[in-house]
C-alpha cells in the first residue's frame, strides 16, 4: 500500500525577503511577524547609504495601505533612505536622505535598546536633538535584521517625552519602513 501525504499539514518555511520591494509587497500582520523574528544588529553592521522604501500604516485601512505602496513605488517619492555613521559598538550617527541622495536632514543618533514591539531589543534612532523641527524630534524609529543587508524599521509618534511604551507618555507605531545595501 502506498503511503500518502496531507500537504496541507506540513508547514511550509515562508520564503524569506530580500529586498525592500519584497517586504512592500507584504500585509501589516506579515510585517509585524517578520519584525518579532527578525534579529538585532550590530551598530556597527547598518553603515553607509541605504535604500529606503515606506511601508504601510498598521492604522490604515486596506485601500490606504495600497494607496501608501503605490506612493512609496514612485522615482519621484521623497524620501531616498538613510545614511549611517557608526562611531564605536555603543552608538553612532545618522541622516535621512530626501529628495536626493545628497540632501542629508533630520540627524538621529543610534544606539541598542529594548523595542516598543516586544521583549526583545532593536536598533532605536533618536531624532531628539535641537536642530530638528518639533514634528520630527517626536519620531522614534527602530530596527531590527530581517536578512543579510536588509532592515525592517518601525517608525513610532512619541508625544509626551522620550517614553517606552507604558511610561510617562504615549507611543503609536506610525507605519513600518525598510532600508537595504544598494
Amino acid at each position: 500500500m502506498a503511503a500518502t501525504f496531507a500537504h496541507e499539514s506540513i508547514p511550509r518555511q515562508a520564503a524569506v525577503p530580500r529586498s525592500v520591494d519584497e517586504l512592500l509587497a507584504l500585509d501589516v500582520p506579515t510585517l509585524e511577524r517578520l519584525y518579532r523574528e527578525a534579529r538585532v544588529p550590530a551598530i556597527q553592521e547598518v553603515k553607509g547609504n541605504l535604500v529606503g522604501r515606506m511601508l504601510p500604516a498598521p492604522a490604515a485601512h486596506p485601500a490606504v495601505q495600497d494607496a501608501m505602496r503605490a506612493f512609496a513605488r514612485q522615482s519621484f517619492f521623497p524620501w531616498r533612505g538613510k545614511t549611517f555613521a557608526p562611531r564605536d559598538a555603543h552608538g553612532g550617527e545618522g541622516w535621512n536622505r530626501v529628495f536626493s541622495d545628497k540632501n542629508l536632514w533630520f540627524r538621529f543618533t543610534t544606539s541598542i535598546g529594548p523595542s516598543r514591539a516586544g521583549a526583545f531589543d532593536a536598533l532605536h534612532l533618536d531624532y531628539d536633538h535641537p536642530e530638528n523641527p518639533f514634528f520630527i524630534r517626536a519620531i522614534q524609529d527602530e530596527i531590527r535584521t530581517v536578512a543579510p543587508g536588509l532592515w525592517l524599521g518601525q517608525a513610532w509618534l512619541v508625544l509626551g517625552g522620550k517614553p517606552s511604551l507604558g511610561e510617562n507618555g504615549r507611543a503609536w507605531l506610525a507605519l513600518y519602513f525598510a532600508l537595504q545595501n544598494p
